[in-house]
């Protein structure tokens, strides 16, 4: 049985990650490190118990982490913990660099001392930076991050390529494209869109609406990261993306019409600094290496996901009633 520590366990992606895992292996152990920020959620991952362990931790606290190493096998460790948000990043960037750089710094470490079999980092393509309106980034791209959130992934992938240059270490990152689905935090755009939209409340659009994403569903995500941890070479980075690039109000015209709403709901607000302008992935290479295809296509994906927070409305409810409700009158009501 491999054990797997998996780092921020109770955040979107994370927690998909494990109910994935623990839906479909029974030779897998997960040990669940998270510090519970706001956008982490217990209620992610209620009901697993076995072979399942618990550690509320912090990444960037070394000493911390190390017992936790000291008292388990760990065999891979799958690196998601971040702050992860760019609007918060432009707001306060050193706690950016300290969970983002310095977290990570403190797994290579201990994965290196404790012989992890491997270590894989899971980062984004906002490293790549902006692309114009065609081409697409590919794993050869340069790095050319242009906010706080993803200079810190930057120099994370950096730090994590190194370990592999100069240790010889067994290390994996994977860079994906803008992932949505079930158990997303309300501050990003689709479950935003579709929380304020059932609730008849306006929806903050940033300048014109036309940057463009490449959007992935959760679980398709979830599947390429499972490919790169069983087929992936060590020392490679794998792109991995949905096929399915959209802009900003065509995701939004869609969820109005999908749940029957005004386009009247949105507002346009003045644009974030530095917002990149259009993102897509070049996915080939996990394609001919590990035969990774997303299933999920963006309508099937967008109407699953709408779906759910529908049904799942207790879910959203709790969320809104603490610190989000002043972090977005902060970020969107005057501006």
């Amino acid at each position: 049985m491999k054990t797997y520590l998996v780092t921020g366990g109770f955040g979107f992606i994370g927690s998909n990650f494990i109910r994935h895992i623990m839906d479909n292996r029974k030779d897998v152990a997960i040990i669940n490190v998270d510090k519970i920020t706001y956008a982490a959620n217990p209620g992610n991952l209620a009901g697993y118990s076995e072979n399942y362990k618990f550690y509320k931790a912090d990444i960037a606290d070394k000493t911390g982490l190390s017992k936790i190493f000291l008292e388990n096998k760990v065999d891979y460790v799958v690196n998601f913990a971040a702050e992860s948000h760019v609007d918060r990043s432009i707001q306060e960037p050193s706690i950016f660099i300290r969970t983002n750089v310095e977290g990570t710094l403190n797994l290579l470490e201990l994965s290196m001392k404790h012989n992890v079999e491997k270590f894989l980092q899971i980062s984004t393509d906002e490293v790549y930076g902006s692309l114009g309106e065609s081409g697409k980034f590919s794993e050869e791209t340069p790095l050319s991050p242009r906010s706080p959130y993803s200079a810190s992934k930057a120099s994370a992938d950096m730090l994590v390529t190194a370990f592999f240059h100069t240790y010889n270490m067994p290390v994996l990152i994977s860079r994906c494209s803008n992932n949505y689905g079930p158990y997303q935090f309300p501050e990003k755009l689709i479950p935003l869109v579709a929380i304020n939209a059932l609730n008849d409340k306006e929806i903050p659009l940033y300048g014109d609406g036309k940057n463009v994403r490449d959007w992935i569903y959760v679980s398709d995500h979830v599947k390429g990261i499972c490919l790169v941890l069983e087929k992936g070479k060590f020392g490679e980075v794998y792109n991995i993306g949905g096929n399915a690039e959209a802009e900003n109000i065509d995701i939004i015209k869609y969820i109005l019409n999908k749940l029957k709403k005004p386009h009247s709901l949105i507002k346009y607000v003045k644009d974030r600094p530095g917002h990149d302008r259009r993102y897509a992935m070049d996915f080939s290479k996990i394609n001919k290496e590990t035969g990774f295809i997303p299933e999920y296509n963006l309508e099937k994906g967008l109407d699953d996901t709408i779906d759910w927070y529908i049904k799942n409305e207790s879910w959203w409810r709790e969320i809104l009633s603490g610190d989000y409700k002043e972090y977005y009158k902060k970020m969107y009501e005057n501006r």
